[in-house]
């Protein structure tokens, strides 16, 4: 607890230096709020976890334009505390509404979602949030869903430069669907697939 402690002394004091620092329509004033709730998470506080990712939601909304796709980033950081809380249904509200910011802020005439991509970094957003919104649907058993949003973060992940770790989890997640489908040979080949990464 003592650790816990400390980080959320330092990081009561980065906020304090960045509100005096920072105008207060910038964005990295969500920052010091963002790391806090990541602290109260890991803690177990889940209220308070969500209470400062509200705050840094609140900032980002004011200090960002609708087209910027970094306003997604709490949404999926709100949805993470619901999932550890096991409220399924919330985890997966907020992971629809980081979705939809991030294909919003990137539309389709967007050079970044033309081919060839532009912008790696745009598509391991979907990724990363289409793997999320398929593990919250293994969490709650709804299996069909799970693996259409897996199968999405991996079409992504296979097909452009797209961090391999992030893929081998996406093959975690999905040898551990199909482990609960009792599907054990499709099961046992995507978590080969996801060890032959990580060797």
């Amino acid at each position: 607890m003592g650790e816990y402690a400390k980080a959320l002394e330092y990081h009561e004091k980065a906020r304090e230096i960045v509100e005096k620092s920072l105008p207060p329509t910038h964005p990295g004033r969500a920052a010091p709020y963002s790391s806090m709730a990541d602290v109260y998470d890991n803690m177990g506080e889940y209220a308070k976890a969500l209470e400062y990712h509200e705050k840094a939601r609140s900032i980002l909304e004011k200090c960002l334009p609708t087209t910027d796709p970094d306003r997604a980033a709490p949404y999926s950081s709100i949805a993470d505390v619901y999932d550890n809380m096991g409220e399924y249904a919330k985890a997966l509200e907020y992971h629809e509404k980081a979705r939809e910011i991030v294909e919003k802020s990137l539309p389709p005439t967007h050079p970044g979602r033309a081919a060839p991509y532009s912008s790696i970094a745009d598509h391991a957003d979907f990724a990363v949030t289409y793997s999320d919104i398929g593990d919250v649907h293994r969490r709650s058993g709804d299996y069909e869903k799970a693996i259409e949003f897996l199968h999405k973060a991996l079409h992504i992940e296979e097909n452009f430069e797209c961090d391999p770790l992030q893929r081998a989890s996406t093959y975690v997640n999905l040898g551990e669907t199909y482990r609960e489908m009792k599907d054990y040979s499709t099961s046992l080949k995507y978590f080969r697939k996801a060890l032959k990464i990580r060797e």
